[in-house]
């Protein structure tokens, strides 16, 4: 009985490299001579060194042959995960429909066409101020006034839009019946334009919500009746926002977006003309040393805010290094360097705009839908934003927006103030 377990284990051995060619049936008689029987004369060789060895080679042979190896599959080095793809992929797995998808596209259409204008703003004679006022009494640049068109244009040719609702728009626009759809796209067509002269990032702000039955077509006829039941199905809180995003037009074009299962970064390929994911799940640290507020206002902060300032400025506070003050006055760039760095971003109110600048419905609410998708916080300093049910069309908030634990330490402030 030895000397065969040991003829075994040799041809076994022998046999190592063509041993996933074995059939099941070898396999099962192998095993039978190297599995004696209880009771058996062989059993009381088990133990032997050239049986120990025998099994395990026996062992390892059917594991290669009821056990085949995957095969492995290589990714070409031309493969490219565009917004097209993520979409699609998006769609099958039911979590947007192609509805939602098409609006989706035409707004990264619109931010294609207004990265180009912004890159050759200065050459096409597209600085400057336009001449006008929009409705919150700022003076409008003159790519302002295109980007508006840009989106709209985009948004209404899609056919899946039915309201409109921008910050360069006085109500919002109901889109024509033969083209409309149903959901509701609002937005901030260039955000920061007033650096757009000085070459420094701008970028645009959107926020989409779903079908809602508050407005139905019949109302598209009497403007009165689309006044009062299409505006109010507009002022929706952020809390039930679809997807929300933001494009920065910089060094590079990066668009930002989510659907309500996490962030994700494109990034604008000139040579083929797609946003590529470059940030796959986007996850905003837990705390950060950099502050972002205008600090010029600090005079007519409340006095919470700036109880709050002066503790982020107090050496003894961290360990002898204080916080770092970033500040470009575009809400896109410095949010999108908070969301990857940490930090807070804050526009407070103060003695002069009581509830700050930055508007509810097209800013802040995209922007704290997007933050809380990667892990942070957005909020009005005394509750969060996405709660918060808007009145008008243009209602103004304060805004705190960045890392969990830094927006929570503000609020321990002016929470208690």
């Amino acid at each position: 009985v030895t000397e065969k377990m040991a003829a075994i284990a040799q041809r076994t051995v022998s046999q190592a490299g063509v041993a996933t060619k074995a059939s099941r049936k070898e396999v099962v008689e192998v095993r039978a001579v190297a599995q004696p029987r209880q009771g058996s004369i062989a059993a009381a060789f088990t133990s032997s060194p050239v049986a120990v060895a025998a099994r395990r080679s026996v062992v390892a042979k059917a594991a290669a042959v009821e056990a085949p190896s995957k095969p492995v599959t290589k990714s070409s080095q031309y493969e490219l995960f565009t917004l097209t793809t993520w979409l699609l992929k998006e769609e099958m797995k039911g979590t947007i429909d192609g509805e939602l998808a098409t609006v989706i596209s035409s707004v990264a259409l619109a931010c294609k066409q207004i990265s180009s204008l912004v890159n050759r703003a200065g050459i096409s004679n597209l600085t400057g101020v336009a001449g006008n006022q929009n409705v919150q009494g700022e003076d409008q640049k003159k790519l302002d006034v295109v980007s508006n068109e840009v989106f709209k244009n985009c948004l209404a040719s899609c056919g899946r839009t039915g309201i409109i609702a921008s910050e360069e728009e006085d109500q919002p626009v109901a889109v024509e019946e033969t083209y409309s759809g149903n959901y509701i796209v609002v937005f901030d067509p260039l955000d920061g334009s007033s650096n757009i002269d000085a070459g420094i990032s701008v970028g645009s702000i959107f926020g989409i919500y779903e079908p809602s039955e508050e407005c139905p077509l019949d109302a598209m006829d009497d403007p009165q009746k689309m006044m009062e039941q299409c505006v109010m199905n507009v002022c929706q809180p952020g809390s039930r926002l679809k997807c929300a995003g933001y494009c920065l037009y910089s060094s590079s074009t990066v668009l930002v977006i989510t659907i309500g299962n996490g962030v994700f970064g494109f990034t604008m390929d000139p040579l083929i003309g797609e946003f590529v994911l470059t940030h796959p799940n986007v996850r905003i640290p837990e705390a950060g040393k950099i502050y972002s507020f205008n600090e010029g206002n600090y005079a007519l902060w409340d006095e919470g805010v700036r109880a709050y300032m002066d503790s982020l400025k107090d050496p003894s506070k961290w360990g002898g290094k204080p916080y770092s003050a970033r500040y470009i006055g575009s809400l896109v760039g410095d949010f999108h360097r908070t969301l990857l760095y940490g930090g807070i971003y804050g526009y407070p109110g103060d003695k002069k705009n009581k509830n700050g600048k930055l508007r509810l419905l097209y800013e802040c609410a995209p922007m704290s839908f997007i933050a809380e998708q990667a892990g942070g916080l957005g909020s009005t300093g005394s509750e969060r934003v996405l709660d918060v049910n808007p009145e008008k069309v243009h209602q103004r908030v304060p805004l705190f927006i960045g890392s969990k634990k830094e927006v929570e330490y503000l609020e321990s402030f002016t929470k208690k103030h």
